[in-house]
Parts: C-alpha cells; sequence; structure tokens
C-alpha cells in the first residue's frame, strides 16, 4: 500500500514513544534534575529579559499602562502554561512544543513547531547577550571608570530611523565572550549547568527586590500621568504600531523560559509530576516578579525617560539615590542574571535539536551525546557559534518582536494540541489535567496568542514567512524522506505483506 503525501504529513508518534526516552543510556539523555532545579531553569530563563532589557522597547510603545501589557502578556503565559502542564504530564519529553505536537497534531506541524522553536530560541540568546553588553559596560564604567570602547560594543548592522545602517569596523565583542561561557559550561552536563543557574537565579531575585525597595521609596504617582496614551491599538506618527497590544507582544519572548521547563522533561527525575509543577511555579514567580519590578520602576522616573535607555534599571538607581554604587550593584546582578538567561536559553535550544534529530527530520550528528557527560555537544557547539555571530554583528531591535512571534505560534499550537489529544487518548495517564475539560482554556489561549501577533510589526511577519519557507525547503527535501517514524512505518507494510 502506497503512503499518501497527506499521510506523511499527518503520521504521529505514540505519547509512549517520547516517555520512554531520557533514561541516559546510549544516545540519549540521563535524568539528572529534580524540581527545584526545573524551577529555577524556569525562572533562569524568563526573569531578566523582560525587565533588564524590554522595558526601553515597550515602554515608548504603551506609556505607563505597559503594566497592563506585562499582565496581558502573563495571563496568555498563564493559559499557555496549564495546556503545556497537561501535555507535559502526560507526553514527558525533551522537545516540549514539538515533541507534544508530533504525538498531538502530526509530524508537519510538528517540523512548523520546530522551526518556531529554533527560531525564538536562538534570537532570544542572541537578543540577550546583547543585553548583557550593556549592562557589563554600565558596571565597568561605574566601578572602575573605564568603559568598553564603542566599535567593540555596538554590533554592525544597526536598526536606524530610515532603516538598516551598517557601521563597518564594529563588533559586539560582549556578547561573543558570553555565549563562548554558556557554551563551555554546557559542554559540561546538564546537572552542573543547572547548579550554577540556580545561584545565579537566587542572585538575581535578591537584586531585583533590592531595586523595588529603592525605587519604590522615590514612587512619583505623577509619572503615570497620562496612565494610558496610546490606547489599546493603534498607530504613531511614523506608522509604527503601539499601544498595550503591542507592547505585550514585545514583551511576550520574555516568557519563553516556561518552554524552556518543558524541553528538559528527559532530564527530570519523576517528570509526570514535576514538569507541570515545575511550569507552574516558574510562571507565578516570573509574574508576580516582572508586576512589582515593572511598577516600582515606572513610578522612579517617567515614561519619556526609558527611550533608548541603555541599562534602565541601574540608572534609575543612580539617579534616585544620587550614587555610583546601587548601580554598580545592579549591574553586577544584570550581569550575572543575564549570563543566566542566556545559559538556559542555549540550553532549550539544544535539546529541541536533539529531539528533532532523534525523528530524523534533521541530520543524526544532531541526536549524537557526549557518552561521559551525556551533553549534546554537536547541538551546543553549532547553537553556541550561531548565537554568537547573531550577537555579535546584529542590534537587537530587530530580535526582540521575531522571538515573540515563534513563542506565540509555537504556544497556540500546543493549546490546540491538548484538545485533540483529549479525544485521540482519552484513557492516557495524565499527572495533571485542565479544569473546565478539554475546550475552554487552550481556545482561550490561542485567541489571546493571537491577539497579541496581530500588532506585531510588518517587518517582523516578512522575516518569520521567509524562515518558514527556508523550514519548509529543509522538510521536504530532506526530513520527509528521513523520518524515522516514516521509516518504521514503511517497514512494518513491508513485513505484512503477503
Amino acid at each position: 500500500m502506497t503512503t499518501t503525501v497527506w499521510q506523511k504529513l499527518m503520521r504521529t508518534k505514540a505519547a509512549d514513544a517520547e516517555s520512554g526516552s531520557g533514561h541516559g543510556g546510549h544516545g540519549e539523555l540521563g535524568r539528572s534534575l529534580n524540581l527545584f532545579s526545573l524551577v529555577m531553569l524556569g525562572v533562569g530563563a524568563t526573569i531578566g529579559t523582560g525587565i533588564f532589557f524590554a522595558m526601553a522597547e515597550a515602554v515608548p510603545k504603551a506609556g505607563p499602562a505597559v503594566i497592563w501589557s506585562f499582565i496581558l502578556a502573563g495571563v496568555a503565559a498563564a493559559l499557555t502554561a496549564l495546556c503545556y502542564a497537561e501535555l507535559a504530564s502526560s507526553i514527558p519529553a525533551s522537545g516540549s512544543a514539538y515533541s507534544y505536537t508530533y504525538v498531538t497534531i502530526g509530524e508537519f506541524a510538528a517540523y512548523i513547531v520546530g522551526a518556531c522553536l529554533l527560531l525564538e530560541y536562538a534570537l532570544a540568546a542572541s537578543a540577550t547577550s546583547i543585553g548583557w553588553s550593556e549592562y557589563l559596560n554600565n558596571f565597568l564604567t561605574n566601578a572602575t571608570g573605564w568603559s568598553i570602547p564603542e566599535a567593540l560594543r555596538s554590533p554592525m548592522l544597526v536598526r536606524g530611523d530610515a532603516g538598516m545602517e551598517i557601521h563597518a569596523g564594529h563588533i559586539n565583542l560582549p556578547p561573543i565572550i558570553l555565549v563562548t561561557m554558556c557554551c563551555l559550561l554546557l559542554l559540561r552536563g546538564a546537572r552542573e549547568s543547572a547548579a550554577i543557574n540556580a545561584i545565579m537565579v537566587m542572585i538575581k531575585i535578591s537584586i531585583l527586590l533590592f531595586f523595588s525597595a529603592v525605587a519604590l521609596a522615590a514612587f512619583k504617582s505623577s509619572n503615570f500621568v497620562p496612565f494610558n496614551p496610546f490606547g489599546l491599538s493603534g498607530t504613531d506618527v511614523a506608522g509604527n504600531k503601539v499601544g498595550i497590544v503591542a507592547a505585550a507582544g514585545t514583551i511576550f519572548f520574555s516568557f519563553i523560559g516556561l518552554d524552556t521547563v518543558a524541553t528538559a522533561g528527559a532530564e527530570v527525575k519523576n517528570p509526570k509530576r514535576n514538569v507541570p509543577l515545575g511550569i507552574i511555579l516558574a510562571l507565578v514567580i516570573v509574574v508576580a516578579a516582572y508586576i512589582i519590578v515593572c511598577v516600582a520602576a515606572m513610578g522612579a522616573q517617567p515614561a519619556s525617560a526609558f527611550k533608548d535607555q541603555e541599562a534602565g534599571l541601574a540608572v534609575i538607581l543612580q539617579n534616585v539615590l544620587h550614587a555610583r554604587w546601587p548601580a554598580v550593584l545592579l549591574s553586577a546582578g544584570a550581569v550575572i542574571s543575564v549570563f543566566s538567561v542566556t545559559l538556559v536559553t542555549i540550553y532549550g535550544q539544544t535539546r529541541i535539536l536533539f529531539a528533532i534529530g532523534r525523528d530524523g527530520l534533521i541530520p543524526k550528528a544532531f541526536h549524537s551525546v557526549n557518552s561521559h557527560t551525556l551533553a549534546p555537544m554537536f547541538n551546543t557547539l553549532v547553537v553556541c557559534v550561531l548565537v554568537g555571530l547573531v550577537g555579535g554583528f546584529v542590534d537587537s531591535g530587530y530580535l526582540w518582536d521575531m522571538v515573540s512571534m515563534g513563542t506565540l505560534v509555537a504556544f497556540s499550537l500546543v493549546s490546540v494540541g491538548v484538545i485533540v489529544m483529549r479525544y485521540k487518548a482519552p484513557n492516557l495517564e495524565r499527572g495533571f489535567k485542565l479544569p473546565f475539560g478539554p475546550w475552554p482554556i487552550p481556545l482561550l489561549s490561542v485567541a489571546v496568542c493571537m491577539f497579541i501577533v496581530k500588532d506585531l510589526p510588518t517587518e517582523t511577519y516578512r522575516v518569520f514567512f521567509i524562515w518558514m519557507a527556508v523550514a519548509l525547503l529543509g522538510y521536504f527535501a530532506y526530513g520527509i524522506r528521513n523520518s524515522k517514524l516514516g521509516q518504521l512505518k514503511l517497514a512494518k507494510q513491508r513485513n505484512n505483506r503477503p
């Protein structure tokens, strides 16, 4: 019997085929992470980007109403987190949304989700490494009086008012150094990386609590007037999208850490309990921290001061206390914090590549692991080279919205996957089940994600569709012919012939 192209696109894996991986055998990852390590991975990959950098991009779009943007993004993330929790409790695999979609919807949709995840993780890691450069320079300037030369801390490709500008001879060196350090650490294995990440997360939370206490002491209600200058959605005089929804789209990339928790499914002890619990606990900590710091920052300075403000939180502390030491302290905390974000984001990228390589949709080298550390060395090296190059040569202004686009599309398909899985496998063992049945929360999650997507810039759509075209070319040129699931089904058909 000949398999049609449609059947190939829609072929799905069994849930137990996914959950069976991760015992540390040949070519597999080892289960070395507990619940605390998992929560710290989620918090480490999330807290930092939205607070330390994105406010400079988001506040000019929404003004003080950016607080509602954080809440809107948090609501969308919470709805999706519940969907992730149900799927993670029944399909504890290393590929997160990719693996869930493979089991629920089919191979082709899974490949598209995988492409979205690769886009969001790679660009998120590059963008955060660029922000690290800003805080490192602020720390060095305030602590020693020496600053990194402009030509060594600014990219070649810059987003100007008239479009892309090329600054010949410029390179943003700190991101390349940061990514190299992350690479060396990740090559040592997941357990060591998780332990160091947990320490950095605790330092990060302490620094943000210190900032909030100082900034709230200088709180001025006048900084919130006018509170919502651009409304829910609209455009400015230059035609750029502004408003609460547009700012939420810029911020949403910072919730990528929730997906990172799911990427660790094959390396977690008792994954059916710990992965959904880790996702929910990480979300609660992240949303609370974001709202507290956002309110404190907005109360400490006018909204107009956030535009193009480098190392914004450190500058706020310096202005409030009229002293350098708080800025030095916060910049040092941000340097540690963003190291944590970049580390965990690269970790998530390598695990998604591992899952796609395991299924044969990309070359098998991406499924190889080191026999001693059980770390996917080839993945780690490839990802770090690409992330380092983007971080060193591209302006972060090009990256934030692209990360949000990939995240929102992937989150939407995960939510759809919950509905499909409830009907495909109603008796599957689930460690966590959505309240109110399989329809309300997933549909609301998709609706909120699409509501945010509609206000992303036109340029973001253009780049996203180009990337999707490249991904489709890769699937039909390589993936569809080398799919291990397809080869397995073909072998079964041959064996069943009379």
